[in-house]
């Protein structure tokens, strides 16, 4: 294992700046954090318990709204949601709400809580087709409420993109396999090495379940044609897959070019350095302005003297040498790498899941339901616009209420 990589680069808070942290709430009433937030986890709420020395009350909160709350509070971009509704911005920063967050569920697994509960079972047999955030979120839901649930992963392990695209020195596997066991020790009934297709037909899905849920996400990265075929090129989402597969122990190349900017470029950039590359350079279209990736994420990046160059978009490449051109201005910049990654965004793979897509996205209709079927979409590839592990949460606990009314459930 390589333990610089499975360090986490952010320590968290002691008990001491927890409670500085927590003192410095405004109390708002009718606290905009709390609206800002996708999944509805109320940190205002939790905070207020926090100040008063109430964790169990705090996580009680957390856990209660957000069943992957441990998660968000590591990787979910809080300056777009939560605190960028923080009334503190005014006066001097807004309130760190992730690592208060974070020392909560913390502290909820050191204290072995058991806050949700398997609910009192109803008969409906329920299928989840993934295993990612919205898969997962939406398993925890059902069984709270009484659903018997199966989920249907390819994979060998639970966990989606959340296992194998997120870095260790984010999201380690520790706290990961803790959030999924939480949800099999509500009952779930899970199945690795499913293929859907292969191993069993939507059609065997949809006949013996009384609703099949697609939680699939974006898996797949997407290839530029010009890149395509080229043995000095790989997609970002692959590469992240490996490393975390191999805990950190790849062998990485001196001189890398990162094409793209959003957090999966940020988090291979990162990747690499933390594993020993010299020099990673990240071409990006955006402008610095612009910039896609979360705060948090750049500033890593930045940290480890990863190079950024903004502003230009790739117009050809001759073997391990690519040309670009600026978007605005009369610039041209020709670089040759050791190897060429492309973080240029995801996409799906729904082959044998009998989806119409529309612009990366399912046809349903708004309640999530393809036409009048038993069929459900959620997660990345649905109407949900958020693709991040909040917004999968959000999908999950709005598609919930439609399958509940769809089974005649309150």
């Amino acid at each position: 294992m390589n333990s610089k990589y499975l360090k986490s680069l952010d320590e968290g808070f002691s008990y001491q700046t927890l409670k500085l942290e927590a003192s410095r709430c405004l109390l708002c009433h009718d606290a905009p954090c709390s609206k800002e937030c996708p999944a509805g986890t109320d940190p205002a709420k939790f905070i207020r318990s926090v100040r008063f020395d109430n964790l169990k009350g705090a996580a009680e909160t957390i856990r209660e709204n957000n069943p992957l709350g441990a998660i968000c509070a590591r990787v979910c971009p809080t300056e777009k949601y939560c605190q960028k509704g923080c009334l503190r911005s005014g006066i001097d920063k807004p309130i760190d709400i992730g690592n208060i967050q974070r020392y909560v569920t913390d502290f909820e697994q050191k204290t072995n809580m058991k806050i949700l509960k398997k609910g009192v079972e109803n008969n409906k047999r329920i299928a989840i087709v993934g295993s990612g955030p919205s898969g997962l979120s939406l398993a925890a839901l059902l069984l709270r409420d009484g659903y018997k649930v199966d989920m249907y992963e390819k994979e060998s392990k639970l966990g989606g993109y959340l296992r194998c695209g997120i870095p260790a020195y984010r999201l380690s596997n520790e706290v990961l396999d803790y959030e999924i066991q939480r949800i099999i020790d509500l009952g779930l009934n899970y199945h690795t090495n499913t293929t859907i297709g292969k191993d069993i037909t939507m059609y065997e899905l949809k006949t013996y379940f009384d609703v099949v849920v697609i939680a699939v996400g974006y898996s797949k990265g997407k290839i530029l044609e010009m890149f395509k075929d080229n043995p000095y090129v790989e997609t970002a989402v692959d590469y992240l897959k490996r490393i975390k597969e191999n805990d950190g122990n790849v062998l990485v190349d001196d001189n890398v070019l990162v094409i793209g900017g959003g957090d999966v470029s940020m988090d291979i950039c990162t990747s690499l350095k933390i594993l020993g590359s010299t020099n990673v350079t990240a071409v990006v279209y955006e402008e610095l302005f612009e910039f896609k990736a979360s705060k948090k994420e750049l500033e890593d990046a930045r940290k480890h003297d990863v190079t950024i160059i903004d502003g230009y978009v790739p117009t050809s490449v001759h073997n391990n040498t690519v040309n670009f051109k600026h978007r605005r201005l009369p610039y041209d910049l020709t670089m040759t790498a050791d190897k060429i990654i492309l973080a240029v965004g995801q996409t799906y793979d729904v082959e044998n899941l009998d989806l119409k897509i529309d612009k990366n996205e399912a046809i349903t209709k708004t309640n999530y339901q393809i036409d009048d079927s038993n069929v459900f979409v959620i997660g990345d590839i649905s109407i949900n616009k958020e693709k991040t592990v909040v917004g999968s949460v959000k999908s999950a606990k709005e598609a919930l209420y439609y399958i509940k009314q769809y089974l005649g459930g309150k």
